[in-house]
C-alpha cells in the first residue's frame, strides 16, 4: 500500500503556502489551548504576529505545537503537525522585512482595513499587547497527504 507521507520538501512547500495554522500553547494549569494564527514561513521557521494571552502563555512555557491542515473530502485530507518551541522575539531589520513581505503576499487580500472595522474592534486591536512569535519545530513532524493513497 502506498504511503501518505510527504517528503521534507513537500512538507515545507505545503506549510509555506498554507493560509492558517493552529498554534497550541499551554495555560498555567497545563491545559492546552489551540488558536488559529496567520503566519509566515521563512527558512523553515514559522513567524506569527499575534497578541494577547498567547504571548503571556508562551513567555511562561515555550512548549507548543502547530497544525496546518486542509481538505474537505477524505481523499483531500492533508496535514502537518509540528511539536517544538515558541518564543516572543524581536526581529532584525532584514528578517522583519522578509516576514512582512511574506505576510503581505499571503494575506493582504484578506485583511479588513481598520477604517472598515467597528470602532470598538479597531480600538481593541490598537490597544492589545502584540508581538512576533517564532515557532521552531523539533524533529517530530507528523504528516499525511491522503491524495497519495490509491483507492
Amino acid at each position: 500500500m502506498p504511503s501518505p507521507r510527504m517528503t521534507e520538501d513537500e512538507i515545507w512547500a505545503f506549510v509555506t503556502d498554507a493560509h492558517t495554522a493552529v498554534l497550541t500553547t499551554l495555560r498555567r494549569d497545563d491545559m492546552p489551548i489551540a488558536l488559529p494564527v496567520w503566519f509566515s514561513c521563512i527558512d523553515r521557521t514559522i513567524y506569527a504576529p499575534t497578541r494577547g494571552r498567547k504571548l503571556q502563555r508562551i513567555a511562561a512555557d515555550p512548549r507548543a505545537s502547530l497544525l496546518v491542515e486542509t481538505g474537505k473530502h477524505w481523499s483531500e485530507l492533508k496535514a502537518v503537525h509540528f511539536t517544538g518551541r515558541a518564543e516572543v522575539v524581536d526581529l532584525d531589520a532584514d528578517l522583519s522585512r522578509r516576514v512582512r513581505d511574506e505576510a503581505k503576499r499571503k494575506y493582504d487580500q484578506y485583511r479588513t482595513p481598520t477604517e472598515a472595522m467597528p470602532k470598538s474592534t479597531a480600538s481593541h486591536y490598537e490597544q492589545s499587547l502584540s508581538g512576533i512569535v517564532r515557532f521552531t519545530p523539533d524533529d517530530r513532524i507528523l504528516n499525511w497527504d491522503n491524495a497519495k493513497l490509491t483507492l
